[in-house]
């Protein structure tokens, strides 16, 4: 029986002084917290054994993948479908009482929270994620492998994993910056979960 891992690690810190939902829109990259994040959760995977590395093509988790690439020495794939999810507020303020949400014309993409119907469903991103998860362990089968995404799409991975309803409260989420959730597999089978945030501190 072969022992596998996937680790995915969301990535850092991003510099947004205007504070708008970002998603998908490129340039958008790590704060100089974010970059000493990266680094505490690189410096944590010394001596595993990793054999694979893979990261969204958007900036924020390729330059965390970067920092992940010193430790582990290995180069960094690409792989879209590990990428943010899709969000038709992105550019807007969401939070707080300057939210744009508060905009009347934008209350009918608000009518489903539960698919959600603003934006890509949990079902879709959570088959995605499942799948580069599968390709990342087959990669690495028999070693380690590091997968650098984003919180959403990471959040769908453990609900999957754990048998939870993927539609969930934002506030509810175990998804830290720069944390990683590692699943453990015995040849195909997810046999275990763990979940740790090496750069809490920062």
């Amino acid at each position: 029986m072969s022992t596998t891992i996937v680790h995915l690690v969301r990535h850092g810190e991003v510099h947004n002084p205007e504070k708008i939902l970002y998603g998908r829109i490129p340039g958008y990259h790590l704060s100089s917290r974010g970059f000493s994040q990266a680094a505490r959760t690189a410096r944590s995977f010394e001596g595993h054994d990793v054999t694979y590395l893979v990261a969204s093509p958007l900036q924020r988790t390729q330059e965390t993948a970067a920092e992940i690439a010193k430790v582990v020495g290995l180069d960094v794939d690409t792989d879209k479908t590990v990428i943010e999810s899709g969000n038709r507020f992105e550019g807007l303020r969401v939070k707080g009482l300057r939210s744009q949400l508060w905009n009347p014309t934008r209350w009918p993409l608000l009518r489903n929270p539960l698919q959600p119907s603003w934006g890509e469903p949990f079902s879709t991103v959570a088959d995605r994620m499942m799948n580069a998860v599968e390709r990342a362990r087959l990669e690495a089968e028999g070693h380690e492998a590091i997968v650098v995404s984003h919180q959403l799409p990471i959040v769908m991975v453990q609900r999957t994993v754990l048998g939870l309803r993927l539609a969930h409260a934002p506030w509810n989420r175990e998804c830290d910056l720069a944390s990683v959730t590692s699943l453990v597999f015995q040849d195909a089978e997810i046999t275990d979960i763990f979940y740790s945030s090496p750069a809490h501190a920062i």
